[in-house]
């Protein structure tokens, strides 16, 4: 690490204008999706007509261990994953999950539990039917429901039992594994044509019309458009694009995004957020999950971590305040920005428990930490709270702003310790309200608005 710039107060280690500081008038309005969907309601928590963007994620535990399963649960929950998928595989696993329900209820982690169902889940349910009670949305691949002569009775039979117990249902399409008998088809009737579509179009359509094809079936017995979930997931950017353009455009139920397969570290989080902040921008998407490969021994809640930054890197959803600091250059030797920079990220992270219990809103909070007079004092104005240290050559003194207004001087060592408390002021005036929100809805979640509420 480079030493730091010295920096001896010539004056009081702040000098202020003395301007006081203000709450804002009007919170920043996030970015509104523009395609309209069936809301689904999944126990208290809306997916899509217009509510916030769910996040959600999976466990990879052995779904019949209940506590490794609990405890992933929760893990994930208090990340921020406002649905929670878990295998449900075999019998064990199925006799698991009320168990899971009840130990996580016991703990206060309301989070709704997705079943994901492969092969045998028409079996499981009907055989475990406190399973099929306690969980709170199934998700069943048409591709593999069962062999053809088998598979419309066995899809039948999960509907029925999504339809006794009032459940929501994700129909989710994979390319992995995708109808056969539905791409063959389609793959003879394109063969026919006088100018034939090139074979991944083709597969682009067998996608669609599966996920399309089974979610009208599933009208058909019953289940209404406000219970069905699709998806078709690739895991290439541009052909996930190009699908759900396609399911976009052909349909209203509501949509989950996400690439399967997306792919270990920098690759699947750049591959997904490619993806999937296109599609969102677009207005096309309900509910995101990051299918990120963990490293060994890695931190499963990472993917809840890209989801919530993808949404607020959009305007979508805030999750957590964002601090902006330029990259560097020769301009900024120094590495006291950059260390300034981590230490306000640390101090917010510190903080955001308590301000979350307690302030409102305070999730949108941006701060600025530039390091230099170039874009400093400009990027500074930008943020609700900014601050430009000087770059190599100028004077030592670190000019402070407040909703664009400069308010403070900093010069000398502690300049972290007095402008973190600047953000401390700025937080208590602007979102201390005195409302207590231990009974609110956490801050950056869908929760407390159904969709009942919405109609």
């Amino acid at each position: 690490m480079q030493p730091t710039s010295p920096m001896q107060p010539t004056q009081p280690p702040m000098q202020s204008t003395q301007q006081p500081i203000q709450p804002m008038q009007q919170p920043r309005q996030p970015m509104q999706q523009s395609r309209q969907s069936h809301c689904v309601d999944v126990a208290g928590i809306p997916i899509g007509g217009g509510a916030p963007i769910v996040v959600q994620s999976m466990t990879d535990t052995d779904t019949a261990d209940v506590a490794a399963t609990v405890a992933q649960v929760r893990l994930l929950a208090e990340a921020g994953s406002e649905l929670v998928r878990i295998t449900v595989d075999r019998d064990e696993a199925a006799a698991a999950v009320p168990r899971i329900r009840e130990a996580l209820d016991r703990a206060g982690i309301r989070v709704p539990l997705v079943g994901d169902f492969h092969y045998n889940g028409h079996r499981l349910l009907a055989a475990h039917p406190a399973a099929a009670a306690a969980l709170d949305k199934y998700r069943i691949n048409p591709g593999n429901v069962g062999p053809r002569a088998k598979r419309d009775r066995r899809f039948a039979e999960i509907i029925e039992i999504a339809l006794e117990h009032d459940k929501p249902v994700r129909i989710g399409v994979n390319w992995g594994s995708l109808d056969q008998s539905l791409l063959t088809r389609l793959m003879d009737e394109n063969a026919r044509r006088p100018e034939p579509q090139d074979a991944r179009q083709v597969l682009h359509e067998a996608l669609v019309r599966s996920a399309l094809d089974s979610a009208a079936r599933a009208e058909a017995l019953g289940l209404g458009p406000e219970r069905i979930v699709i998806s078709a997931k690739v895991s290439a950017v541009p052909d996930l694009i190009t699908v759900y353009r396609m399911l976009a455009a052909r349909s209203r139920y509501a949509l989950h995004l996400g690439l399967t397969e997306a792919g270990m570290g920098m690759k699947g989080t750049v591959a997904s957020s490619a993806a999937i902040g296109i599609l969102l921008n677009e207005g096309i998407g309900d509910t995101i999950r990051v299918s990120l490969t963990p490293e060994p021994g890695g931190d499963r809640c990472e993917e809840v971590r890209i989801c919530q930054q993808i949404l607020q890197a959009l305007g979508l959803r805030s999750f957590a305040p964002v601090v902006s600091a330029c990259p560097g250059c020769g301009r900024t030797t120094s590495a006291r920005f950059r260390e300034l920079a981590q230490e306000v990220e640390a101090f917010l992270a510190a903080r955001m428990p308590e301000w979350r219990r307690r302030y409102r809103g305070v999730e949108n909070l941006s701060v600025a930490v530039m390091g230099c007079i170039v874009n400093g004092p400009g990027e500074s104005k930008h943020a609700d709270i900014g601050i430009s240290l000087p770059g190599s050559g100028e004077a030592p003194a670190a000019p402070v702003y407040v909703e664009g207004e400069k308010v403070a001087t900093l010069r000398g060592e502690d300049i972290a310790g007095a402008f973190t408390a600047i953000i401390e002021d700025y937080v208590r005036a602007r979102f201390g309200n005195g409302e207590s929100l231990s009974s609110a809805p956490t801050a950056g979640s869908a929760h407390g608005a159904s969709c009942r509420s919405r109609a």
